[in-house]
């Protein structure tokens, strides 16, 4: 995916889940943050942070913090932190054959159980008829080039697993993809340290027949596009 105009900022402050203060060529600047969640490792006073500009002269807010550069001792590494990214790029890369076929229908947001999962797909073709599931997750943790879901506590992740791990098997096909939102990964492994349940959840999903794949991005100011699959450790 691509953004539009971007530029780029000095963090100095969230005062709450969905603002940040930004310096911007020398003034401050009230920014919109597109993830709602804590990034309490990455939202550190004084990193160099990236906007995307609204072309929207209503909006009450500029722009959109949308990528940080997390503070490392072998350098800095650009990690987009768009929530609503993730999504957008498993889409189009499973649209354009990412999973080994083009489906026939992919449709986002689509209800099965008490869920809501980000993708229903179909492949009806040469008379093979297939179908499925599959909820995206976005990862913005890293750890010495390990790539960590989640980074806070989700109830609402445990839940999508158990119900994927219900669709599998009443006979669809269910899969999770951890699109890892920055490069230079070496794999990706469920946060036990920070919620024990949803590793416990993904690796019952595993043996339930739930496919699992990570999906690492090459991260830019201006883009987050699908690079390569990454392992999965369990």
């Amino acid at each position: 995916m691509i953004y539009g105009k971007i530029l780029p900022g000095v963090f100095r402050a969230r005062p709450n889940r969905f603002i940040a203060h930004v310096e911007v060529a020398g003034r401050l600047e009230v920014c919109h943050v597109k993830n709602t969640g804590r990034c309490r490792e990455l939202l550190v006073p004084g990193v160099t942070v990236w906007l995307e500009e609204s072309a929207n002269p209503a909006r009450k807010t500029k722009y959109d913090l949308i990528a940080v550069e997390k503070v490392r001792a072998d350098g800095p590494l650009l990690i987009n932190m768009d929530s609503q990214a993730p999504n957008r790029v498993f889409g189009e890369w499973a649209a354009g054959g990412g999973l080994g076929f083009v489906p026939t229908l992919l449709r986002p947001e689509t209800t099965y159980g008490n869920s809501r999962f980000d993708y229903y797909w179909e492949l009806s073709k040469d008379g093979e008829n297939r179908r499925g599931f599959w909820e995206v997750k976005g990862v913005t943790l890293e750890e010495d080039n390990v790539a960590r879901f989640p980074d806070a506590p989700t109830l609402r992740g445990v839940k999508h697993l158990e119900e994927l791990a219900r669709a599998r098997e009443a006979g669809w096909e269910a899969g999770v993809c951890f699109v890892v939102q920055m490069a230079g990964m070496d794999r990706v492994e469920p946060n036990d340290a920070t919620h024990p349940e949803f590793g416990q959840a993904l690796r019952q999903a595993a043996q339930a027949g739930v496919e699992v794949l990570a999906l690492e991005c090459r991260a830019e100011p201006g883009s987050l596009i699908p690079a390569r699959r990454i392992p999965v450790r369990l």
